[in-house]
């Protein structure tokens, strides 16, 4: 079961950033760095009760590692998601779930070309094959009618919350556990919130938020409290188990979970062909995450 449980987590993990895509979406009409800091502000809020005893425990680590916390708060907690609302102004949810999906294979080029890991055959083979699958999805969709013949600037800005996302994996991977769990996101929050901030002013957040409808709020509430929150504390847990390529492949399935929930959400149709660009996607993961096959020794001789 332990050995299952960072697969179930992730899979929760890519659910959740579904929903963050859709609701982000939803929200694209408000300013995109105003829309982060109304999710940070919130898991703030949230995380305050959990996190304050072991951030004032662990004050002393913060302080000797507070470099690779600054990044870890940057990259995965402020900007991240920031830049993915940004990029939802312009292009479409599903292109941004397919642009997410490349996620997995930067994250391993730069684990070969940074941190020197070694990957089998069949991996190489999972991780193109799961992003072919991904590529059909979108192409499938209507998403795809937005860019013709061009460069959409909301597909630009995805490329580089991807660059964003996977220097936060590797940092997790690296640094995450000197941190306490929930005392390490509650500081990484309030370095969110300040980073944040000047920018969502400038943007006029001090106008647009008395404005705020119902659904607007509930929407920042889910982003609050879901991406913010549950999702990054299964994500750092999954890193930790199963490591940052691992993990990071399963974002490939974010194409189908997305399409899915427009489908369930927005009244969408699925066409034939995306389900079996789902499947692909899917088998492309499964051949990813296989364990290796142990080798039987023959008898009489060593191993």
């Amino acid at each position: 079961m332990s050995a299952l449980r960072p697969h179930l987590f992730l899979l929760l993990v890519v659910t959740i950033f579904s929903g963050n895509i859709l609701v982000g979406k939803a929200l694209a009409d408000l300013p995109p760095f105003t829309i982060s800091l109304g999710r940070v502000a919130i898991a703030l809020v949230v995380m305050l009760p959990l996190g304050w005893h072991q951030a004032r425990h662990g004050w002393p680590v913060f302080r000797r590692h507070w470099r690779p916390l600054l990044g870890l708060a940057l990259s995965g907690v402020a900007f991240f998601n920031a830049l993915i609302y940004a990029a939802l102004k312009f292009t479409s949810a599903t292109n941004v779930a397919i642009l997410e999906s490349l996620i997995p294979v930067a994250t391993l080029l730069l684990s070969v070309l940074l941190l020197g890991e070694r990957f089998r055959p069949l991996q190489w083979v999972g991780v193109v094959v799961s992003l072919g699958g991904a590529v059909v999805v979108i192409t499938a969709g209507e998403g795809a009618e937005l860019v013709p013949g061009g460069v959409n600037p909301g597909d630009l800005i995805m490329l580089l919350a991807v660059l964003v996302w996977v220097g936060y994996s590797l940092l997790v991977k690296e640094h995450m556990a000197r941190f306490p769990r929930y005392g390490g996101l509650l500081v990484m929050l309030v370095i969110a919130n300040l980073a944040l901030a000047p920018i969502a002013l400038l943007e006029g957040a001090w106008q647009v938020v008395p404005r705020l409808s119902t659904a607007e709020l509930a929407g920042l509430g889910y982003l609050g409290i879901f991406p913010s929150v549950v999702a990054l504390l299964l994500y750092n847990s999954a890193l930790a188990d199963i490591g940052p390529t691992r993990a990071a492949v399963y974002l490939n399935l974010l194409p189908v979970f997305t399409m899915l929930g427009a489908w369930w959400w927005l009244g969408d149709h699925i066409l034939p062909v995306q389900v079996v660009g789902s499947l692909v996607v899917i088998a492309g993961v499964w051949c990813t995450i296989s364990p290796p096959r142990q080798r039987v020794p023959r008898p009489g001789r060593p191993d």
